[in-house]
C-alpha cells in the first residue's frame, strides 16, 4: 500500500478540507478576482446552510456527494504553488556540503575570521570525538 492512515480525521476536518479544496478549484476556474469571490461566498452559504446538521448519516451522505462535485468540477490544469510538491520551485533549495567552505582561498577566510576560527576548533572537537567513539581510522600500509 502506498498509503496507510495513521490518524482518525474527524468530519469537521474533512468538511473544512472539502471547503479550502472548493475554494482552490474556484480560483483555478475565475481569473477575474470579483466574480471568484462571488463563487466563493455562493459556496460559503451552501456550507453554512448545513453546518447545523447533527444527524450523523445526513452529514456523510452531504459530504460524500460534495466531495463527488467537487472531483466533477475540478480543473483540468489546476494550479500549483511553486514550493508545493508538484510545483516548480519544489526541493529546490540547493545546501552546499560543509566541505566546500575548506576549499576557499584563504583571502576569502580572511574575511571572516571569527566564524572560520570557530570552525576549526569545532572540526577538532569532532575529529577527538569521533576517535573517541570509532578508534582512530585505519590506514592499510603498502606491502612491497
Amino acid at each position: 500500500m502506498s498509503y496507510i492512515p495513521y490518524e482518525i480525521i474527524t468530519h469537521k476536518r474533512q468538511v473544512c478540507s472539502l471547503y479550502k479544496k472548493a475554494c482552490r478549484t474556484i480560483e483555478d476556474w475565475y481569473h477575474y478576482r470579483p466574480l471568484m469571490r462571488i463563487n466563493i461566498v455562493r459556496l460559503r452559504k451552501r456550507f453554512d446552510d448545513n453546518k447545523n446538521i447533527i444527524d450523523v448519516p445526513t452529514a456523510q451522505e452531504l459530504l460524500k456527494k460534495g466531495q463527488h462535485e467537487l472531483w466533477a468540477n475540478q480543473h483540468y490544469y489546476p494550479h500549483q504553488f511553486p514550493s508545493s510538491p508538484g510545483g516548480t520551485a519544489f526541493d529546490r533549495d540547493c545546501f552546499p556540503p560543509d566541505w566546500v567552505l575548506d576549499s576557499w582561498h584563504p583571502l576569502e577566510k580572511a574575511q571572516y575570521p571569527k566564524y572560520f576560527a570557530k570552525r576549526e576548533e569545532r572540526k577538532k572537537e569532532y575529529i577527538a570525538l569521533w576517535e573517541k567513539r570509532w578508534g582512530k581510522p585505519f590506514i592499510p600500509h603498502d606491502e612491497h
